[in-house]
Formats: structure tokens, sequence, C-alpha cells
């Protein structure tokens, strides 16, 4: 089937793939609670046809199809099925049932874009030869379902030659694709300072305390020369602060004994990663010193950087251009300082990822963002294709 075809035929599930995507967006659960999605998954990949395994990582879903046609090859289709602990502005009819949760980053789309996928291929097994494993993963949001899954053997149970992921992006035009080879996200790193000394009046007493929030003031300054005066100007990194905690409002006149400040890093290098955890451990303690406190830096490795390789790159770049058109893929698209912990799969299967696009609207993350309907079918027709180019029939 011609990719145009592959389109239109796509377009007779679409009414059922906006019901089940406006189903899923209603009812958003978070990491590790999806269980009415998880159980949505299934029975929808059961009723196609497809072999299903529930209970990886908590609730991961993966559903296996072979192709008619012999082959030994076999690939990982990855979509994230978790929302996020934000309250959605109402609007819209499928707004979010659930208070204090929504899906503001289109794990919903994606759900509903790989079981259009698996209906497609489930109905033309003759068009692949091997086998395709559909990967529903729960928990991207900050928990690692990602490495959960791997942890739990999801390759060594379902083995894979090569493994992709699909993320919407809003303000990439409606009919885009954008990826490139190497690193496409970065490593995603939270990390906190306590600092500790001795509290005391601010007023009568500011000579016998040990500051702390001079300590936290002048740590939050000499922090920013890392990224302007340690790492090379040819690389990028981020650190931010993102919350400050220290003393009482009820209570302006006491000098507090302990404060408290967490950040973010953003690397793409293990260099860069390593550099920005040595010299931000340095800074908080030569800080504290300096103000008779004491510091207790903690730096927490979460996310590695989400590195695609060239092979597979370059075949979801061609699978993409049978659809669109070379025109409408961007193969060097510059990287971004978000993360994805879909870099765990890539640690251990050669893979890619690519960027569809939502058009113009609210970017992710916020409580006006809704994934858009009008790519549910091109979407699915990307992973019909890319199945296909990598599993000939």
């Amino acid at each position: 089937m011609a990719p145009l075809d592959l389109i239109d035929g796509l377009k007779a599930y679409e009414a059922d793939l906006i019901a089940i995507r406006h189903d899923i967006h209603r009812h958003p659960e978070v990491g590790f609670e999806e269980t009415r999605t998880a159980a949505l998954v299934a029975q929808t990949l059961r009723s196609y046809g497809v072999e299903v395994t529930e209970g990886i990582a908590k609730t991961g879903v993966v559903g296996t199809l072979r192709g008619t046609q012999a082959g030994n090859r076999a690939i990982g289709l990855r979509a994230d099925m978790d929302a996020l602990h934000i309250q959605e502005i109402p609007g819209s009819d499928h707004c979010s049932t659930q208070p204090g949760k929504m899906h503001a980053c289109g794990h919903d789309g994606h759900t509903t874009m790989l079981l259009g996928a698996a209906r497609y291929l489930a109905e033309h097994r003759d068009a692949f030869a091997g086998t395709v494993h559909f990967i529903f993963q729960p928990a991207e949001e900050g928990l690692g379902g990602g490495r959960e899954m791997v942890a739990e053997g999801l390759f060594d149970r379902f083995p894979m030659d090569a493994v992709y992921g699909m993320h919407n992006m809003p303000g990439i035009p409606v009919g885009e694709f954008h990826t490139r080879t190497g690193a496409f996200l970065a490593a995603s790193d939270s990390w906190s300072v306590t600092f500790t000394g001795i509290g005391g009046h601010g007023g009568a007493g500011a000579h016998l305390t040990t500051d702390v929030t001079m300590a936290t003031a002048h740590f939050i300054a000499a922090l920013q020369t890392i990224v302007s005066r340690n790492v090379p100007a040819r690389d990028t990194a981020v650190i931010s602060v993102g919350s400050i905690q220290a003393g009482d409002p009820g209570s302006p006149n006491i000098i507090p004994a302990r404060a408290c400040i967490t950040g973010t890093a953003r690397s793409y290098s293990p260099k860069i990663r390593d550099l920005l955890e040595t010299r931000l451990v340095e800074i908080a303690h030569a800080q504290a010193a300096v103000f008779g406190c004491a510091a207790e830096p903690i730096y927490d490795r979460r996310y590695p950087p989400l590195v695609t390789h060239a092979e597979q790159t370059a075949i979801a770049a061609k699978a993409a251009a049978a659809l669109v058109g070379p025109d409408k893929v961007v193969t060097d698209a510059p990287p971004i300082t978000g993360a994805e912990d879909f870099s765990f799969l890539l640690n251990e299967r050669p893979g890619s990822f690519v960027f569809i696009g939502n058009g113009p609207g609210a970017a992710v993350h916020r409580p006006d963002y809704d994934f858009n309907d009008d790519i549910l079918t091109l979407g699915a027709a990307y992973w019909v294709e890319l199945v296909r180019t990598e599993l000939p029939a």
C-alpha cells in the first residue's frame, strides 16, 4: 500500500482514535498509577488480536504482533501513558475530570497513535516480516518508568533489534517531523543544597549567628559562573534554581538556622555532566565555609541524555519522508534541553526519536495545552511506515 493510501486507510479509524484519546484525557493518571489507562490499552490491543503482557514496571503494557511474512528481526515502538500534576483550564468537552491532574504533555495522544498503528498492522500482517513490540510505558514524567521497564527485563523478555520513540511538539507545523543523529535531548539532573548554621535574632543578635541566608545568596550568585566560566562556550549546559526555603514569614526578625535550595541541571555529555556536579559541590562547601556554615549538597543523576543512532535515525527519516515528503522532515534539528526517559531504552538498544508537529498553540506542561487530534492518523501512519521500512515483507 502506498503512503497516501496508508493515511487514507487510517482515516477510517479517526473517529475511534479521537474517542480513545478523549477518554484517556478525561481520566488522567500520573506515574505508576496508570491502572485505568493500562487496562484500556490492554483491552484495546486484545480486541485487535495483539498478544498482551501487562504489569511491567507496575503499569506498563507490551503488545506483541508477528507478521505473516517470515522474518527473524524485531523492533519496539514506545509510547508513554502518564499525566501530570497540573490543574487543567476548563474549556474542552474532554477536559480532565481529575482535580489537579491533566494530560499536559500529550501522552494521551502518544498512546492513541500507537494503538492506531497496532490496529492497522494487526489487520495487515502481510505488510511486514518479523515482530513488532508495542511498548506502553508508565511514569515518564520524572519517575523513570523507562528505567524501570529496562530493569525488569524489557529487552530480555521481548528481544528487539531496534527501538523507536516519538513525541508531539507544539510550534512545529502539522505535517512536519524533526529529528537528529546524536545527542538530541539533555541529561536531566536534580540537586539540592542544605546550609546549616546558628540562627538568632536578626536585630539584636545578628553578630552571634552564622547566617545561612548569606551563604545561600552568595551560592546562588556563584552557581551561575559554572556555565559562564567553567563550561566551554561550544558546549551547552543549564543550571537553574527551583526553590529556596528558609525561615518563617511570620518571624521576619529571626535569622534562620537552616536554608535549603533545590534546582535542576541539564547537559549533553558525560564530561560536562561531571563538571556540573563537581563545581556545584565545591561552590556549596566554599560558600558555607566563608560564612561559617555547613553545607550538604546532593546531586541526583536522573535521566541520561537521549542519544539517537545514525542508522535508525536515517530509517525514521525515510519513513517520515514517505508520508510527508523530504522537505517536511528536518534531520538536523537543534538539541533541546528538555529530557526524556526514552534515553534509558536507547542506552540498551540502537534506535531513534522524532518530534511530530502539533501545530500552533500552548506549549507542553501548561494548563491550557491540548494534543492536536488532527495528527492522530499521521502519527499512527508514521509508526506503520516505520515498521514497513524496518521490517520489509
